[in-house]
Parts: structure tokens; C-alpha cells; sequence
């Protein structure tokens, strides 16, 4: 007990010590060891380092999980060292509702048939997005956290002890000039010779340290070339979902509306003439092509493509692609500006551009 009062008292009186120390040095009164332009310049970077990862770290946070009561239970579950339990996209929520009202409905009707389509693909970028959930977190913040909690924190340890050591040495400095007598120069000046190899020494460590944030920075640029991989990914995913909800969504549609049009509305001419035929026009005994008339629209400059994922055609005027593989691709006028014409050996057919990256 004796023991820790004695420390408290002391701790109190350094302190204290420290307190009027800052005060007369901002008041101009004591003196004050600057430090080396470049360690303050090393410090100032470092601290500019810190406050913006925490800045982009907890924007991050936000955007990836915008609600805050789940961000708080991932914290918890973080701090508790403990693996936080799968949780269900909303997406993933929305499109399993719609599969239940399919069945309330009868999947067999159109409604029904539909909820059963969109709910399906509902999930599927629900899906996505904990994939990509799940990527960002183990290559983007999690990093950023490694350092705030790790390397930050020794960075900051030293850099107390380094104000402590001039703290130190500044008052070993003062005693110097307040000695009057030979002895107590001598004691001063020893006392200042160690203080000032200590500084040394601490400002050193500090220096090796704080030079450190340079790979700091190049791990962090890493991680944001990841970060935006993993989003590119990601979107290019739900682009592509989409725009296939929307042909079976047409698909359905025109295969219901299809038998009914016919038996409305035939076309005469489509029916009378193939497209290609050729009529007289009757003013002038000139023949004229028809406006249904298909023609072989002219190519423009092949390319070479790498497939980033696997694709299963739908149909015959589609192409199937492998990841990894390379094949030619080219556009044709008047086609859809998400597709391209793919070509493999002696196979072609339509691809789809989000699954490619255009080499040339």
C-alpha cells in the first residue's frame, strides 16, 4: 500500500511537473528543443495518415452496411474475436417473399409465374452483394483497422516517449543555467549529456518508424485497387442480372401477347412476301425492296477479349464462354451496345460485354 501511494505521489508530481512545463513553453517563458524539420515533417505526415484512414475507414463502414445497429453488432462481434453470423441480404429477404407469394398465387399463373422470375433473380444479387461484402471487408478494411489498431498505436507510443525525452532534456537544460556552483554544474551537466543521448535515441526509433507510413501507403493503395476490383465485380454482376430479368421478362411477354397478335392483326405483306422479296412498283415497273427486307449489316474492326467469367448461352444466337479464355469480338450498326459479336475457332454468337475485358 505504501508502495503505491509513493507512486501515486509521484506520478501526480510528474504530472504536475509536465503541466507548468507546457504552459511556460507555449507562454514563452521556458525553452524548448524543436525538433529535426524532417522528423517534424515525418510526424506530420503520419498524423495526417491516421485521421484520414479513420475518415475513409468509417465512411467505408457506412456505405457498405448503412444501418447502424448492424455495423455496431459487427464491431461487437469483431472486438469479441468471434465469427459474425451469416446474415441475409435484403435482396436475398425480397426475392425469397417473392417466392412465397408465388406459391400463395400458384406459380402457373402469370402473376405468379413472374414473382417466381424476378424473386429468383432477387436472390441472385443478393447474393452478390454478400460476396462482395464479404471481399471488401477481408481486403479493404480490415487492413485499415490492422493499422489504426497495430502499427498506429506503436507509432503513437514512441512518439509520447520522444515528448517525454525532450520534456527531459528541456528541464536538464534549464538546471544547466540555474547551477551556480562547480559541483552542481558538473551534476547538471552529466545529467544533460543523458538526456540528450536519450533523446537522440527516441527521436532515432521515432524516425524509423514514422518513415514506415510509405509502405503504409503502398499497402493502402493495394487495398483500394481491390476495393475497386471487388465494386467492379460486383456491378457488373447486377448489370448483367438485370438485363437478363429483362429478356425473360420480354420472353414471357411476348409469348403471351405473341398468339394474340396473330390472330388480331396478321401483317399481309409479312406474310405474302419472305423477307428479301422483291415487288414492282406499280407507277414506275421498277422493282422494289420491300422495308422488311434483311440485309447482312457490315463488320467493323475485330478485337481480342478476355472472358472474366462463365456464360451459358440461352439460346443458339448466343455464344458460351469459359473464364480466362480468349476470343475475337466485333460489333455490327445497330446493335444492342451490351452485346458484341463473339468468335471462337469456327463458333460465334452473341456475348455479353460485362463478362469481357477488351485486350486491344
Amino acid at each position: 500500500m505504501d508502495f503505491n501511494v509513493k507512486k501515486l505521489a509521484s506520478d501526480a508530481g510528474v504530472f504536475f511537473t509536465r503541466a507548468v512545463q507546457f504552459t511556460e513553453e507555449k507562454l514563452g517563458q521556458a525553452e524548448k528543443t524543436e525538433l529535426d524539420p524532417h522528423l517534424e515533417n515525418l510526424i506530420t505526415r503520419a498524423d495526417c495518415t491516421k485521421n484520414w484512414t479513420e475518415k475513409i475507414l468509417r465512411q467505408t463502414e457506412v456505405l457498405l452496411q448503412p444501418n447502424p445497429s448492424a455495423r455496431i453488432e459487427e464491431f461487437i462481434y469483431d472486438k469479441l474475436e468471434k465469427k459474425l453470423p451469416s446474415r441475409t441480404t435484403n435482396a436475398e429477404l425480397l426475392g425469397q417473399y417473392m417466392l412465397d407469394a408465388a406459391n400463395e398465387f400458384g406459380s402457373g399463373t402469370p402473376y405468379g409465374s413472374t414473382l417466381i422470375t424476378v424473386g429468383e433473380y432477387q436472390k441472385r444479387l443478393g447474393t452478390a452483394e454478400r460476396e462482395f461484402l464479404q471481399t471488401s471487408a477481408t481486403t479493404f478494411l480490415t487492413p485499415l483497422r490492422n493499422f489504426l489498431e497495430g502499427d498506429w498505436r506503436t507509432i503513437s507510443k514512441e512518439k509520447r516517449l520522444l515528448e517525454n525525452r525532450r520534456l527531459d532534456l528541456d528541464i536538464c537544460k534549464a538546471r544547466l543555467k540555474k547551477a551556480k556552483q562547480a559541483e552542481a554544474k558538473a551534476a547538471a551537466e552529466h545529467e544533460l549529456r543523458v538526456a540528450q543521448t536519450e533523446f537522440d535515441r527516441q527521436a532515432e526509433v521515432t524516425r524509423l518508424l514514422l518513415e514506415g507510413i510509405s509502405s503504409t501507403h503502398l499497402n493502402h493503395q493495394r487495398c483500394l485497387q481491390d476495393f475497386a476490383e471487388a465494386q467492379a465485380t460486383y456491378y457488373a454482376q447486377c448489370h448483367h442480372y438485370m438485363h437478363e430479368l429483362q429478356r425473360e421478362l420480354n420472353r414471357s411477354t411476348n409469348a403471351v401477347s405473341a398468339p394474340h397478335q396473330s390472330a388480331v392483326c396478321p401483317n399481309p405483306v409479312s406474310a405474302a412476301f419472305p423477307p428479301g422479296t422483291t415487288v414492282s412498283d406499280s407507277s414506275s415497273n421498277k422493282p422494289k425492296t420491300m422495308a422488311i427486307e434483311q440485309t447482312q449489316l457490315p463488320i467493323t474492326g475485330t478485337r481480342k477479349a478476355k472472358v472474366l467469367y462463365d456464360y451459358d448461352a440461352h439460346d443458339s444466337s448466343e455464344l458460351s464462354l469459359l473464364a480466362d479464355e480468349l476470343i475475337t469480338v466485333y460489333t455490327v450498326p445497330g446493335m444492342d451496345p451490351d452485346w458484341l459479336v463473339g468468335e471462337r475457332g469456327n463458333e460465334k454468337g452473341k456475348v455479353p460485354v460485362t463478362y469481357l475485358e477488351l485486350l486491344s
